[in-house]
């Protein structure tokens, strides 16, 4: 589930990125174009904070999962030993 996380953490940081760079570029005064830019950069900063957000669940879902991995093989290795 870890893994899942990172990517979804990794496609939410580029497109904030994509959102900031639609910001200080000509796109966002085109006609028939959101031109607003305050709303491309604030929705940029937003999907990057649920990107960074995203990316630490995905973190600790891996730490979480190590620990109890080596939780349960220390369980197993005392109930070998005679």
């Amino acid at each position: 589930m870890g893994r899942n996380l990172y990517i979804l953490a990794v496609s939410l940081a580029l497109f904030g990125l994509l959102s900031c760079g639609v910001a200080f570029t000509n796109i966002a005064h085109q006609p028939g174009s959101p031109g607003d830019s305050s709303l491309w950069r604030m929705m940029g900063l937003v999907l990057f904070v649920i990107a960074l957000l995203v990316g630490l669940a995905g973190i600790l879902s891996a730490l979480f999962e190590q620990a109890e991995r080596r939780a349960d093989e220390a369980r197993q290795a005392r109930g070998r030993r005679p």
